[in-house]
């Protein structure tokens, strides 16, 4: 199991900026908050938008796993690439997922047989993760952005490589498929792979969308499209371990069971009631109360694994757009939230520790580290350099830990705040319970600071804005109000 140190909170660590360790026992603030909190949380889960925490949960677990391996298996062998395309939710979690639980260098390793360069057996696969024998695993991109140049580069290098488009998957993600970004990117694939393929092109695109309902589900039942379903209730930053998140992760052999069950065990231990044995409970209420009581409301997300760090990217949103609300639940204006921020150790020891000891003490740091890795590489011997000597006969693992545990000492000599993660190791089983802490840790926040934390109206201006500026019927007003509000421009031109 993770393991959750949040000793430097307490002001016995880190003096007046932190908590009272009395406010945690029975009878306390704490205790009552976290009892109130789990018992509405018991009672709304599995309905409106809290349908995201049947996710790992037999039967859905069987139902969404079972569905997407269906669909890997349809399309395993004929795809030398896989493109996701999708935006936030529908890509954040994707990215997090490969980062974490693939090699570093997954889309450039190729299997022995030159034949066909992405098959790959036990032997020749550099990571600890297949079970056994033969997999045929496509590179992976996600185009997460309308960055042309993004998006040109990646589409260029299919059609370079043996087979063209021919060999290469499209994953659409879009709930509705009006989202401004995810349409465009589907609008020009779809042109392409009709030109390049011709009338059995459909057979190169899985899309994942409303089962039901919307712009996307019409396209793929007239175009007869391969489809997974985002399931009801279920929104963006949510849906990691829906087919949003399994599906590329399976077609790129991570192991999807074993990523719902650390969720699912995580779960269990995220319902209890007393705070101190309930992990998220216990993260919300440390941060709400730094941020409310001890103006701490810059969260930092550290990882001192490079294969974590694309975590804190799929942290940021959850946090951000859960939290981040004008008005609480009775419609008066709040203006509450936190500011989630993304560090990496040991590179940010060098650019942002000077900040975070000594800049203003309105953040908390959440460290994420590795007991053991599955590789490590010893520092030899025989330079005889005495400044240097006393790295000879370690390891990088080694270094890397004492790194992380000298910056904690450092934060808490300068009375900052931060708490520790651990991973036991890093395999689909803890990452699935990390993903699942952290969701259920936002819930409670959600709950602590009043506010609804599956909505977010602040987006939909932007939204509707972009309509406008695109020329979408029906949304003149918001290109006029752009004009306006955005009027008279001033600048400087820089020669």
């Amino acid at each position: 199991m993770l393991k959750l140190d949040y000793a430097n909170c307490f002001s016995d660590r880190v003096g007046s900026h932190g908590l009272d360790t009395a406010t945690f026992g029975a009878g306390a603030a704490a205790h009552d908050a976290i009892i109130s909190a789990t018992a509405r949380l018991n009672r709304t889960k599995g309905t409106g938008w809290e349908r995201w925490r049947s996710l790992p949960l037999d039967p859905a677990r069987t139902q969404y796993a079972t569905s997407v391996k269906g669909v890997v298996a349809s399309v395993a062998g004929k795809f030398d690439t896989c493109v996701v395309l999708g935006i936030g939710g529908s890509a954040l979690g994707n990215i997090a997922l490969q980062s974490a639980l693939n090699p570093f260098t997954y889309n450039l390793l190729s299997g022995k047989d030159p034949a066909q360069p992405r098959v790959f057996t036990n032997q020749d696969w550099p990571w600890p993760l297949t079970k056994g024998g033969t997999q045929h695993l496509p590179r992976l991109f996600v185009v997460d952005n309308v960055d042309p140049m993004l998006l040109s580069s990646v589409l260029d290098f299919c059609a370079r490589q043996p087979g063209g488009l021919k060999k290469t998957l499209f994953n659409v993600i879009s709930k509705s498929g009006e989202t401004a970004e995810t349409a465009a990117q589907f609008m020009i694939i779809r042109d392409m792979l009709k030109k390049a393929i011709g009338p059995g092109y459909a057979a190169n695109i899985v899309a994942i969308t409303d089962p039901a309902k919307g712009t996307m589900r019409q396209i793929c039942d007239a175009e007869k499209f391969v489809t997974l379903p985002v399931p009801d209730g279920v929104g963006g930053r949510f849906s990691v371990l829906s087919p949003v998140g399994l599906f590329s992760a399976a077609l790129c052999g991570i192991d999807i069971d074993q990523l719902l069950l650390g969720a699912a065990d995580m779960n269990t231990i995220c319902e209890r009631p007393e705070v101190l044995k309930n992990p998220a409970a216990l993260l919300a209420y440390l941060l709400v109360e730094l941020a409310e009581h001890k103006g701490k409301p810059n969260h930092v997300m550290m990882p001192y694994a490079n294969s974590l760090y694309l975590l804190a990217d799929w942290y940021r949103q959850l946090w951000a757009e859960s939290l981040g609300k004008e008005k609480n639940l009775q419609g008066s204006e709040v203006f509450a939230g936190f500011t989630p921020i993304k560090a990496l150790g040991t590179t940010d020891q060098h650019s942002q520790v000077q900040l975070y000891r000594e800049g203003p003490n309105d953040k908390v740091i959440g460290f994420v580290e590795v007991e053991s890795f599955d590789r490590d590489v010893e520092i030899p011997r025989g330079l005889n350099v005495d400044s240097i000597q006393y790295l000879e006969g370690s390891s990088i693992a080694k270094l890397l830990r004492a790194e992380k545990r000298a910056t904690e000492f450092a934060l808490v000599e300068s009375q900052r705040p931060n708490f520790t993660i651990t991973f036991p190791k890093i395999d689909a089983y803890h990452v699935g319970q990390f993903i699942w802490l952290w969701q259920m840790a936002t819930a409670y926040a959600g709950i602590l600071i009043n506010v609804d934390a599956y909505d977010q109206p602040a987006v939909e201006l932007g939204k509707q804005a972009t309509f406008g500026l695109m020329g979408r019927a029906g949304f003149d007003n918001f290109k006029t109000a752009v004009a306006e509000g955005l009027a008279p421009s001033q600048h400087v031109i820089i020669d």
